[in-house]
């Protein structure tokens, strides 16, 4: 039996207050859609590094894992890695082509406070 070892290990974003957002935002998916994310994030996990069409940069050292949902609709989860783990710092639906700077301003506040 072949044993493939993670890469990078996934570890979700814990706020102040304890929350966690991404794994909230993932939990509150469809079960199809949930499937999906996990195994988009497990691909990252298994075969770092990635690129597209899984993984894309968005620059200042974030990453998103690109996830196709049920009905036509996409997600991305955004990370950043920090000592060998890949922290997952915002997920959000897109609804536009391009990432809004909103959804990259949340992963860069988030990524100041776990650095």
């Amino acid at each position: 039996m072949i044993e493939r070892l993670k890469k990078l290990a996934a570890r979700f974003y814990e706020a102040p207050s304890g929350r966690r957002p991404v794994r909230e935002w993932i939990v509150d998916l469809s079960d199809d859609d949930r499937r999906l994310v996990g195994r988009d994030i497990q691909k990252v996990e298994f075969g770092w590094p990635l690129g597209m069409p899984y993984c894309r940069p968005l620059g200042h050292e974030l990453w998103e894992v690109r996830s196709d949902l049920t009905s036509g609709r996409i997600a991305r989860v955004i990370f950043f890695i920090k000592d060998g783990e890949m922290v997952l710092l915002h997920a959000f639906e897109k609804k536009t082509q391009k990432t809004p700077d909103r959804e990259i301003d949340i992963a860069l506040r988030r990524k100041r406070e776990v650095e």
